[in-house]
C-alpha cells in the first residue's frame, strides 16, 4: 500500500493536453448563459456567495488542461468554503445547478495531473465532500448515492488516462521496432560497400608493384564505395540491433514488388514506370516494405476488393507509390485499427518522405507514400 502511494505520488503528468481549446470557451459561455438563466427563474439565497461561487467553479474550466491542481483548489475550495459556511443553516437553494460542472475539473485532475496534484486534489474533492454531507445530511443512502456520482468522473478521468497512455506507449513500441528494422537494412548496406572496399583493397596491393593502372583503378573503386558508405551511414538511425541473429538473405528492392502479386487474393496488379534503377538501396528496401504492409491491410480490410493496384513512378528527385483498392468504401476504422500504418509513417518520415492513408475518392481505400531518391532524413 504504501510503495503504491509513493508510485503514485511520483507519477508525472499525462502527455497530451492541449493547452487550451475551442471547445472550453464554448463550454464556459454556455454554463454562463445558463447560469444567468437560472438567476432569473430560480430563487437563490446568499447571491453575494453562490455568485462568486459559481464563476470561479466555471471559469477554472479554461485552465483545467494545464493546471488541474489549481482548478480543482480555485473550484473546490470555493465550493468547501461555501459548505463550511452553511452549516449554521439548512437550505438546499444555496449555489447555481451549473456550480456541478466541478464534476469536470474531477476528471481533468485524474486526466492529466501528476501523481502530486492527483493526490493533493483527491484530499480537497474529499473533504469538499465530507463538509456538504455534513452540511445537508439525509440518509445514508442517499449519502453514498452522492459519494458514488462526484467520485465517478475521477475514476473515469483515471480510467482514460491509463488507456491513452497504454496507447502511447504501444505507438512508441511501434516506431521503435520500425526504426530498427530500417537500420538493421541501412547496417546491411554499408556492410556490402565496406566488403567491396576491403576486396577492392587487398586486390590493389596484389597487383600494385606489377600494374600501377590497376592499383590506381582499384583505388577509385575504393573512394566511390567508402563515399556510399559515408553517405549511408549518415542516415543510419541510433538504434541499432543488439543480440540478433544477422540476416543473409538478399535485401528486397523495387523489383521485388512484382512477387507480392503472385497468388494474392483479390488480384494485384504492379506498374513500374519511370527511372527507379538509380534509388538508394535504403530507399528500394522502403519501398518495398511500404508496398507489402499496404497489400497486406488491403488483403485483410478490404471487402468485396476485385482488385489491388500498385503504382510505383520514378522521377528525377523521388519516387511515389500508390497503392488503391476497390472494396468497399467507408469502412469503420479501415486500416486504423492496428500499427501497421503508424509504421508506413514513421519509415517514410526517417527517410525525409511522406506517406497519406484514406478512402479512395468512390471506393477503397488508397496510400500515397513519396519519398525523396538520395534518401535524406529528416
Amino acid at each position: 500500500m504504501i510503495t503504491a502511494l509513493r508510485r503514485l505520488w511520483a507519477a508525472p503528468r499525462s502527455p497530451g493536453a492541449p493547452a487550451r481549446v475551442w471547445r472550453d470557451w464554448w463550454l464556459v459561455g454556455i454554463l454562463l448563459v445558463l447560469s444567468a438563466v437560472e438567476l432569473a427563474t430560480r430563487a437563490i439565497v446568499w447571491l453575494p456567495v453562490s455568485i462568486p461561487m459559481a464563476l470561479l467553479a466555471i471559469g477554472a474550466l479554461l485552465f483545467r488542461r494545464t493546471r488541474p491542481l489549481l482548478a480543482v483548489g480555485v473550484a473546490y475550495g470555493a465550493v468547501l468554503a461555501v459548505n463550511i459556511a452553511s452549516w449554521s443553516r439548512f437550505d438546499d437553494s444555496i449555489g447555481f445547478y451549473t456550480t456541478t460542472s466541478i464534476l469536470v475539473l474531477s476528471y481533468a485532475l485524474c486526466r492529466w495531473g501528476s501523481g502530486r496534484e492527483v493526490t493533493l486534489g483527491m484530499v480537497l474533492i474529499v473533504l469538499t465532500g465530507v463538509a456538504g454531507v455534513s452540511a445537508h445530511y439525509t440518509t445514508i443512502g442517499e449519502t453514498v448515492g452522492e459519494a458514488v456520482f462526484f467520485l465517478f468522473p475521477c475514476v473515469l478521468g483515471g480510467v482514460v488516462r491509463l488507456a491513452s497512455t497504454a496507447r502511447l506507449r504501444e505507438t512508441d513500441q511501434v516506431k521503435l521496432r520500425e526504426r530498427e528494422m530500417l537500420a538493421r537494412e541501412l547496417h546491411d548496406t554499408v556492410a556490402h560497400h565496406v566488403s567491396a572496399i576491403a576486396i577492392r583493397a587487398q586486390a590493389g596491393r596484389v597487383v600494385a608493384a606489377s600494374d600501377p593502372t590497376a592499383a590506381l583503378d582499384a583505388l577509385g573503386v575504393i573512394e566511390a564505395e567508402a563515399t556510399r558508405a559515408l553517405s549511408e551511414m549518415r542516415l543510419m538511425v541510433r538504434t541499432l540491433r543488439e543480440g540478433d541473429e544477422v540476416d543473409l538473405a538478399p535485401q528486397r528492392g523495387v523489383d521485388d514488388i512484382e512477387r507480392l502479386a503472385f497468388g494474392s487474393v483479390p488480384p494485384v496488379a504492379v506498374s513500374l514506370r519511370g527511372p527507379l534503377d538509380d534509388l538508394r538501396p535504403t530507399v528500394g528496401a522502403a519501398v518495398y516494405r511500404l508496398a507489402q504492409e499496404s497489400i497486406t491491410n488491403a488483403v485483410r480490410h478490404a471487402r468485396h476488393a476485385t482488385r489491388i493496384t500498385v503504382d510505383v513512378t520514378g522521377s528525377d528527385d523521388t519516387v511515389r507509390l500508390v497503392v488503391t483498392d476497390d472494396g468497399e468504401p467507408h469502412v469503420t476504422g479501415r486500416g486504423w485499427t492496428g500499427y501497421g500504418l503508424i509504421g508506413m509513417t514513421e519509415r517514410a518520415a526517417l527517410l525525409g518522405g511522406t506517406l497519406a492513408a484514406g478512402p479512395g475518392a468512390e471506393r477503397g481505400w488508397t496510400v500515397d507514400a513519396v519519398l525523396p531518391k538520395s534518401g535524406a532524413s529528416r
